[in-house]
């Protein structure tokens, strides 16, 4: 089940909210376990089980963390962390990674492991990031130990943010799990970020992924630069209405429910450099690869080689994490090249440069990047990059290119401005009363136009099913 589906929309969540708010609070987050449960099992079945083995085999680890930290023994507390980690990466091996590699290996004549065609649980690469960062926080000092089952479980299976995050460090949520303040007003501004994500994803993203599919499933050889480079924006456009769409909904629904997420992005393709980009674009994502994996490695406080070393390894992970296929191992190994570009020269030039200029640079060093990431078929990849700069006496232009260009030039236009500030700028300087006005007519004005897009629909990818 996902939040852009007429199933979610209009009978769990409805439903969800309704029991939510009947029960005592003392009772709540047994009902959010359920729901959660319930929310999952929709879609994955057996895989449930998957989730609760990962609740249990982590909370049990938090305890014995605690209790080895109490009693002094440092070493078994490593080892209760080391533990859990293991078992966390093992499970995100063999259901995301084990058919990839075994499948490499048969590429290459090796038959060494078998392709097992293994289902790739929804949510299993944010669930257990999530549940691993919990015995780390706890060993580090940084959280308590959850003594309650089942508020640890409601920790993990939240299903506001369970199958496309933000990624939700337990320390950022451990109190809220405990306790929490329900309040109209929190609850009202609740529903209007999640009409906002709602909008983005349904209205947006769609729209925009719709070009991009026709220009994806063209042969390469028929393109031209302009039309690649129009399918390129738009899955450029696709993919961050999308994913940011379903964090604003993610942090909606926690809203709704009491709780106050950190938010994902922060307006990425308003950058002026790539490190800027980094720090605007999945925010929780890089926060977590910094916690967890960049400062244990030694982050920047060690010698040059060894600092490149540590960035190395957090840019193929995060290339990675995205996915099980070699081209999301070269987006991430690509963005390492550029940031330790900008890091060693560019970045002191591309703030002393235009501001038109830096936009210029983030923005087309970012849709290429975007190319790497949609074209698994690395073959398909080269050919869709050589046409995009020209390579071969390409055509700039073609009657397709028009014919495209035009008929979602509005929608092009409108999800360009709605992916800078301008819309918010021009909100918050309206006064108070016509800022309740102009809201109550965005929301109910966006809640007809989503609802006529979920009752005709049928265009509704889900990008980050697979992540």
């Amino acid at each position: 089940m996902v939040f852009s589906t007429p199933i979610f929309f209009f009978y769990f969540l409805v439903f969800t909210l309704l029991i939510y708010y009947m029960v005592p609070r003392r009772g709540r987050n047994a009902v959010l376990l359920l729901s959660s449960l319930f929310f999952y099992f929709w879609g994955e079945r057996i895989y449930v089980a998957i989730m609760l083995l990962s609740t249990a085999i982590d909370y049990t680890h938090g305890l014995l963390v605690e209790r080895c930290k109490a009693k002094g023994n440092d070493r078994g507390a490593r080892l209760a962390v080391a533990s859990s980690i293991v078992f966390n990466l093992a499970l995100l091996f063999f259901f995301k990674y084990w058919d990839f590699i075994a499948g490499s290996l048969q590429g290459l004549g090796l038959n060494l492991l078998p392709v097992l065609g293994i289902h790739l649980p929804i949510g299993i690469s944010f669930y257990t990031f999530q549940t691993m960062s919990y015995t780390i926080d706890v060993y580090r000092g940084d959280a308590r130990a959850q003594r309650s089952i089942l508020n640890f479980g409601t920790f993990v299976t939240l299903f506001p943010q369970l199958i496309a995050g933000p990624i939700i460090k337990y320390k950022d949520l451990g109190d809220q799990i405990d306790q929490r303040t329900c309040s109209t007003e929190k609850f009202a501004s609740g529903v209007q970020i999640f009409m906002v994500g709602m909008a983005k994803k349904l209205l947006l993203a769609n729209n925009v992924g719709q070009l991009w599919d026709s220009y994806k499933a063209m042969d390469p050889a028929g393109l031209t630069v302009a039309g690649a480079w129009l399918g390129v924006l738009a899955f450029s456009l696709q993919i961050y209405f999308d994913f940011s769409g379903y964090s604003d909904m993610a942090t909606g629904l926690g809203r709704m429910l009491g709780f106050e997420f950190l938010p994902n992005f922060n307006y990425p393709y308003i950058s002026k450099s790539i490190t800027e980009f980094w720090r605007r674009w999945h925010i929780s994502l890089s926060t977590w690869f910094r916690e967890y994996v960049y400062i244990p490695l030694g982050g920047n406080r060690c010698s040059k080689p060894r600092w490149m070393f540590n960035l190395l390894v957090v840019w193929a992970a995060t290339g990675i994490w995205h996915g099980a296929s070699w081209n999301f191992l070269l987006w991430g190994l690509y963005f390492f090249v550029l940031l330790m570009i900008e890091k060693f020269f560019l970045l002191d030039r591309l703030k002393q440069a235009p501001a038109v200029l830096a936009h210029a640079y983030t923005l087309i060093l970012a849709m290429i990047s975007w190319a790497i990431f949609a074209l698994e078929d690395f073959g398909h990849l080269g050919a869709y990059l050589r046409v995009m700069f020209g390579f071969g006496g390409v055509p700039l232009a073609d009657s397709a290119f028009g014919y495209y260009f035009t008929s979602y030039l509005p929608v092009l236009v409108l999800a360009c401005l709605a992916a800078t500030p301008l819309g918010k700028a021009l909100y918050t300087r309206l006064s108070m009363p016509r800022q309740q006005l102009a809201c109550t007519v965005l929301v109910l004005g966006g809640l007809l136009a989503c609802t006529a897009y979920l009752v005709a629909g049928t265009y509704n990818p889900f990008l980050y099913f697979r992540f």
